[in-house]
């Protein structure tokens, strides 16, 4: 097997490990997900499908310039998971506020009946509360560095094409 063809198909296994070890977490480990942690999931989709087009259009040579592209825009979408992961991770560890529809917010001001309209209509799960960790690094932060890896190894991949 040559390098070329080793990185596309890293660029399409990568992603999908990434994806199916979150499945894998949620759905056999009872880690329930938050709505940030649904976000971070469509760039790894993206980049599947992506990466399985350039897969299918390589070994026609008129077609490698679009294979090319493809990788490219799969790199590009695990750039935005990589973004989406770190702006995750910075929730969870309280540097910024997240979206209003998956954290919690100063309840000290409310009403009795507001307080229980807010508990009724909150999300299940916060996206302001770390639910698994592994070496100091939340589940965000690992999609954050993993997806970092798999953009650079995705437009590696193009560009060996």
């Amino acid at each position: 097997m040559t390098l070329s063809r080793a990185l596309l198909l890293a660029s399409l296994l990568g992603p999908a490990a990434v994806l199916g070890a979150a499945l894998f977490s949620q759905y056999v480990g009872g880690l329930a997900p938050c709505p940030m942690c649904i976000w971070q999931r469509w760039p790894h989709a993206i980049a599947i499908a992506l990466a399985a087009l350039a897969l299918l259009l390589v070994p026609r040579p008129a077609s490698r310039l679009v294979a090319k592209a493809a990788l490219g825009a799969g790199a590009l979408a695990l750039l935005v998971g990589a973004g989406i992961g770190v702006f995750h991770a910075g929730v969870e560890l309280g540097y910024w506020e997240g979206p209003s529809t998956c954290v919690g917010g100063d309840i000290s001001t409310l009403s009795t009946e507001a307080l229980i309209a807010q508990i009724q209509g909150a999300p299940l799960v916060r996206c302001d509360e770390i639910a698994w960790s592994f070496a100091g690094v939340s589940m965000a932060g690992w999609n954050a560095i993993l997806s970092l890896g798999l953009a650079a190894l995705t437009a590696l991949a193009a560009r060996r094409l």
